[in-house]
């Protein structure tokens, strides 16, 4: 059995991310929105820290769990995530503004209830 305590401190640290992120991301409303400016450039390398944040805690947590957490929650593509941070982590200059642009208006919103919901469940435990 793993460290539930510092299984909830991982998440809460997601899920604290996933906030910073959706504030972040509220006056954006198209990928342009990230190049066409300074401060556009500024909220997309900004979001892309908590993305890297997000996926480094993901990872972690499958290691802490041996992998067991996860899959009781299949409504995220958890290996998508851990693989988006290690695009921006590694292929920084690569980045397509869209990608970015996608994952925030399609993803982070259920990301961040199901890491409510996991926390939640291990709460009744």
């Amino acid at each position: 059995m793993y460290d539930i305590e510092l299984v909830r401190e991982i998440l809460r640290q997601i899920l604290g991310a996933t906030q910073t992120i959706t504030r972040r991301f509220a006056p954006i409303t198209s990928p342009k929105d990230f190049v066409t400016s300074e401060a556009g450039l500024e909220k997309l390398d900004a979001i892309c820290m908590q993305l890297i944040a997000i996926g480094e805690g993901v990872k972690h947590l499958d290691k802490v769990t041996e992998g067991t957490l996860f899959s009781r929650y299949p409504q995220i593509e958890w290996k998508r995530v851990m693989g988006m941070r290690d695009v921006l982590s590694h292929h920084y200059f690569d980045l397509d503004a869209e990608v970015v642009y996608s994952v925030c208006a399609n993803h982070i919103e259920v990301l961040t209830q199901t890491i409510q919901v996991i926390l939640a469940d291990l709460e009744q435990q």
